[in-house]
């Protein structure tokens, strides 16, 4: 069994990080394949995936794109990727499935960039709305199986969907509450140390990324490469 993870830019690729975390934390060996974005659609990733979009796996003649089918498809293959306890696998899948659909308001007005620090902009009721219930299902995770992680004494995809949000609190200072501990824990996890020292390394800028990042609000601080 050989994989191919393909991922791109490591400050802004939210979706790519999920199924890469998730990875490299429970040891599944995979070659790590780094696409620049070069434009606001990406047309050239059509070659490798069937929407254009990242991430992707290839596992031999098979192509699994999208992060929550890849994330489905490991689970076949491997232990650990979902609680072993039902009443939190059933918790986490949801956790992740909502995750994966909803928050459009956090998605577009913090947008995941994380070598920068920002001051928002003044929040949209959407936006409160979708920190509320963020930090409400954290809580809710922690609170129900004992944690360290949300699901648990375990990490799993439950952590791995929600990784993108610990970068975003931290660029955006958002208040989540008892949940901060969770988020702390994922920056000081391993494998986010070295995805944010990539990205901290990265020098090159994809124009409609960074001029996302100027609508959400203030950039205070840049740690990225010149």
């Amino acid at each position: 069994m050989s994989y191919t993870l393909i991922t791109a830019n490591r400050n802004y690729s939210s979706w790519s990080l999920r199924p890469w975390f998730l990875m490299k934390a429970l040891g599944i060996a995979f070659v790590d394949r780094v696409e620049q974005f070069r434009a606001t659609v990406n047309t050239d990733f059509a070659a490798f995936s069937p929407t254009a979009k990242v991430p992707v796996l290839i596992d031999g003649s098979r192509t699994i794109y999208d992060s929550l089918a890849i994330v489905m498809y490991l689970a076949e293959r491997h232990d650990g990727v979902w609680p072993t306890d039902t009443d939190a696998r059933i918790w986490a899948q949801c956790a992740a499935s909502e995750m994966h659909c909803g928050f459009d308001a956090l998605r577009s007005d913090c947008t995941m960039n994380v070598g920068v620090r920002v001051r928002p902009k003044p929040m949209s009721d959407h936006l409160c709305a979708d920190i509320a219930r963020m930090r409400e299902l954290l809580e809710e995770g922690l609170d129900c199986f004992g944690g360290p992680w949300l699901a648990g004494s375990a990490l799993t995809a439950a952590d791995a969907f929600f990784a993108p949000v610990a970068w975003r609190v931290r660029t955006y200072g958002l208040q989540v509450g008892a949940a901060s501990r969770w988020i702390d824990r994922m920056i000081a996890h391993s494998a986010m140390q070295f995805w944010e020292a990539q990205a901290l390394e990265e020098t090159w800028r994809e124009a409609g990324h960074e001029a996302e990042l100027l609508t959400c609000g203030d950039v205070v601080a840049d740690y990225r490469r010149r």
